[in-house]
């Protein structure tokens, strides 16, 4: 056979590679569960995760000229799915954030909806859902700390426990000149 690697390795582009990495992090979790316990697993899980997530977060808000907690919620809306998209792509993970309102001290208020997640229905295909904590949460609160953000957040409705999607209600307050570091 005569060639090259490019003519017949499918371009960059066309490759899942979010796929195969977080089809490694299931088979790893499940081996940490098998040998060392499922709540082990859960910690180290919900650790790495958050730790991923604070790092995406703080390269993305760096991308920017002004900082996450200066921006229009629609700016941040837009910020808030480019650091998604860099995590899951699309077909994997689906988010609508939809503004409430502002409180009377500035703050804004946001619910998140996650209406389709990969997590849930790889969990559940692989029957490793039973025993596996949710780690939406502390994720969330990566990314804000990643971003700087000073965010109140709650979890509304959550997939494991039955939901038809994961909801949260997030509201942001305002943080003061120089009151974080990126």
């Amino acid at each position: 056979m005569t060639g090259s690697v490019r003519d017949v390795a499918p371009a960059a582009e066309d490759v899942p590679l979010h796929r195969f990495w977080w089809l490694h992090d299931a088979r790893w979790y499940q081996g940490v569960a098998r040998r060392f316990g499922q709540e082990a697993a859960n910690e180290i899980n919900t650790e790495a995760l958050r730790f991923v997530t604070r790092r995406v977060a703080a390269w993305c808000a760096r991308q920017h000229s002004r900082r996450p907690a200066d921006l229009p919620i629609d700016e941040l809306f837009a910020l808030l799915l480019q650091i998604n998209l860099t995590i899951w792509p699309d077909d994997m993970v689906s988010v609508e954030h939809h503004h409430v309102g502002t409180t009377g001290d500035g703050a804004d208020e946001w619910e998140t909806v996650v209406v389709n997640h990969f997590v849930p229905k790889m969990l559940r295909a692989a029957r490793s859902a039973d025993g596996y904590r949710c780690a939406s949460l502390e994720v969330r609160a990566g990314l804000y700390e990643g971003l700087g953000l000073s965010v109140e957040e709650r979890h509304v409705e959550c997939q494991f426990d039955g939901g038809e999607v994961c909801r949260f209600r997030t509201i942001r307050r305002p943080v003061p000149e120089g009151g974080h570091e990126r």
